[in-house]
């Protein structure tokens, strides 16, 4: 543990050893530090990525036990292959991937990107995991959530047909990362599982993700704001790391302690009161099942308690 006079870092991440972890979209940015600093520690992690080729490059940048394995979260028929071929225990699953402010676009399965990618792909995961799973879902979301426009769930339109944006897709994807983590929970706890749901977000750190932004205004600040604000990869993983080994309350949420949340050590932080309500998480967790054909299973840990 740190202590009160230090800042929480990797070197504070108790032993992993003999302990599994899946991080999504971890051949960069935020994924491959989440990888380096468990691997680190002595958990074997699988990198959960779209290009197996570029996974296999940035695993062999780790020191540690780290394989390789395909997972399309944009293709459920991909999240589910994934799925079924995991064997045995999962300790960890780290919901990191994600896409940001893209151009107007859809899934394999006809679902907005972002939404799809960011909500509905980690839902259909973890779902299918979750038998597997014997400590907790940590799932990256972001301060965007609660953006200016008071984000919200589009239940009527979800693929924001006719009045898209980039940013407001983007919010609303990381809104719903926040709502998920806040049911699933619930239904852990309901089931009697001591998995746990926790949610992070990295404050600004300068990865590949702000690059696809499809507003040159906005682009070029990121370049700016990635220069000379933004946190590296490594100091924004620590928010997920913390929620990911931190004994912690169900559906804790983490971040950044510095100004606006912005950069600094991991401490717990608000959400918005949109990304509190019990009501709009079962609504939307409802809406995700159907959209998936996914639902939640029993636990395998409830089920042998």
């Amino acid at each position: 543990m740190a202590t009160a006079s230090s800042k929480w870092n990797v070197t504070d991440i108790p032993d992993q050893t003999g302990r599994t972890a899946v991080v999504t979209g971890a051949n960069s940015g935020l994924g491959i530090a989440t990888v380096e600093a468990l691997a680190g520690a002595g958990a074997h992690v699988v990198l959960a990525v779209r290009d197996p080729k570029r996974g296999e490059a940035a695993a062999a940048t780790v020191r540690g036990s780290v394989e390789v394995r395909r997972l399309d979260l944009a293709d459920l028929a991909s999240v589910r292959e994934f799925a079924a071929g995991w064997h045995g225990d999962l300790h960890l699953l780290v919901n990191n991937a994600g896409v940001m402010n893209i151009p107007q676009a859809a899934t394999k399965d006809g679902f907005e990107m972002q939404f799809g990618t960011n909500h509905l792909g980690h839902f259909a995961l973890t779902n299918l995991l979750l038998p597997h799973i014997t400590d907790r879902v940590v799932t990256v979301s972001s301060g965007a959530h609660k953006m200016p426009g008071s984000p919200y769930i589009h239940f009527d339109d979800l693929d924001l047909t006719g009045e898209y944006a980039p940013m407001k897709a983007y919010s609303q994807s990381k809104l719903a990362n926040l709502l998920f983590t806040l049911e699933l929970q619930r239904r852990l706890t309901e089931a009697g599982s001591p998995v746990r749901a926790m949610a992070a977000h990295p404050g600004w750190a300068a990865t590949n993700l702000q690059g696809h932004d499809t507003n040159v205004i906005r682009r070029t600040l990121a370049r700016m704001g990635n220069r000379f604000i933004a946190q590296d990869n490594r100091a924004g993983a620590l928010p997920t790391l913390y929620a990911a080994v931190q004994d912690l309350p169900g559906a804790s949420y983490v971040g950044p302690d510095g100004l606006a949340e912005m950069r600094g050590a991991p401490t717990l932080v608000g959400r918005s009161a949109a990304a509190s309500d019990p009501a709009t998480a079962r609504r939307l967790w409802t809406v995700s099942e159907e959209l998936t054909g996914v639902t939640f299973p029993e636990p395998a840990t409830a089920a042998s308690a």
